[in-house]
């Protein structure tokens, strides 16, 4: 026997049953976005290894040490893309959707990054994202978040998440900040993990978001970003809590809040949870007005977030906020003998034309009347439509319910699409 072949490891499989989950997961997203007026945009999951080192910034562990890239046959070095903010700008600058123009744009698809698979994180990941563009004020930061926080009402879990929020002030700022932290840093080079010590000179603000507690209590007396905050940042930070708070949407500041990528700046945001275990990222996001510019546009004011939908689905599943499901069918058609097998599927096609949105599974395969039935039940179907000889000579089909404590009937095909009609 050849030996089986296995999914690449961090790269899984999908089945029927949690498909039905990320549907209805996929299909909430669409539509709240579209509620707010977003529209999807799809893109390419193979770029240019140079976007990424562009946007992301070459001394980080996704540009360092988890991205799949390699060497076409012209030579020319491609990526499959860790995440898509920056695949996005892209897209807008290339296709002239980005400058003078305020675009509200959405997107879901796989990500790939080499890192050690754990439950909720893996090689090929998929994420939820959605960026806007041409809005500089704090109102449309703010829309972002509201956003997000009528995605939990819909999936039942406000109460299991909590927003941390803070501002990393302009670039200039921020620069002023990272010369005053590497130099607290050096005095206590000592006390840091050989982690930190590599990004303090590198990455600096990531050594704020370090694990690590013996790092954190180096930290608690190091400056703080938001004494070297500009003023434009502070106010605009100030009116973006002032419009949370009248939307009643609770926040924390966290200033060691910083994100992991270079292209942020003023907001930034995650909504954390500890449903999980371990406190987890359910959602992160902030404002990026250089990156459009960075990567070949005009500058361009740009804010939005990003999703894991891995993560998503195992909170959901794990605070049993799924919801119904909905079944693999809606009728079961059973046939008994050769002439009402050949109509069956006749008979279904005109149930789905006639009843829009029903879903009809047709028996095949051949099998007694018990087996047909038993495959009905495990369908999830709420009737079968049973037709035999007797029903073919009468131009009926039988009812049987399969959900319900009610008779069986015979209906002519009129009677029985009006009654799936009402059903469904």
């Amino acid at each position: 026997m050849a030996k089986q072949i296995q999914a690449v490891r961090g790269m899984n499989d999908i089945l029927p049953g949690d498909t039905q989950v990320w549907q209805k997961v996929e299909d909430t997203l669409r539509q709240c976005v579209a509620s707010f007026g977003y529209q999807e945009i799809r893109f390419p999951i193979v770029e240019s290894t140079d976007l990424f080192k562009r946007s992301i910034g070459e001394v980080t562990d996704i540009v360092e040490k988890e991205m799949y890239t390699f060497a076409d046959r012209n030579g020319d070095s491609l990526t499959l893309r860790p995440e898509g903010t920056a695949v996005c700008v892209r897209a807008g600058n290339q296709n002239g959707l980005l400058y003078n123009q305020e675009q509200r744009l959405w997107y879901m698809g796989p990500m790939f990054r080499h890192e050690r698979p754990q439950k909720g994180r893996y090689r090929q990941f998929h994420q939820f994202g959605l960026e806007v563009f041409g809005i500089a004020s704090a109102d449309i930061d703010a829309e972002v978040i509201m956003l997000t926080a009528q995605l939990w009402q819909q999936f039942g879990i406000s109460e299991h998440v909590r927003l941390e929020l803070n501002s990393l002030g302009s670039n200039e700022a921020r620069a002023q900040y990272r010369d005053a932290l590497i130099a607290y840093l050096a005095q206590h080079e000592d006390k840091l993990d050989e982690d930190s010590k590599r990004r303090m000179h590198s990455n600096p603000l990531r050594v704020l978001d370090s694990k690590n507690p013996d790092v954190q209590a180096v930290l608690a007396d190091a400056p703080k970003l938001s004494e070297h905050l500009d003023d434009e940042s502070k106010a605009h930070f100030a009116d973006l809590c002032e419009r949370l708070d009248a939307a009643g949407i609770e926040y924390q500041v966290n200033e060691k809040l910083v994100r992991g990528l270079d292209y942020y700046n003023r907001t930034v945001f995650e909504w954390v949870t500890d449903s999980l275990g371990a406190q987890g990222t359910v959602c992160a996001g902030g404002r990026y007005d250089g990156l459009v510019e960075q990567l070949g546009g005009k500058a361009t004011p740009a804010v939005g977030f990003a999703m894991g939908m891995e993560r998503l689905v195992l909170l959901l599943q794990a605070l049993d906020s799924v919801g119904d499901i909905r079944r693999d069918a809606d009728v079961y058609v059973a046939a008994m003998g050769d002439k009402a097998s050949i109509q069956a599927p006749v008979i279904a096609a005109q149930l789905r034309a006639q009843v829009p949105g029903l879903r009809v599974l047709v028996h095949a395969g051949g099998g007694n009347f018990k087996k047909q039935l038993k495959r009905a039940d495990k369908s999830g179907a709420e009737v079968a439509l049973i037709l035999g000889e007797d029903e073919l000579e009468q131009g009926v089909v039988t009812v049987k319910y399969l959900r319900e404590e009610k008779p069986q009937a015979t209906h002519s095909l009129n009677e029985i699409t009006q009654l799936l009609a009402e059903m469904i």
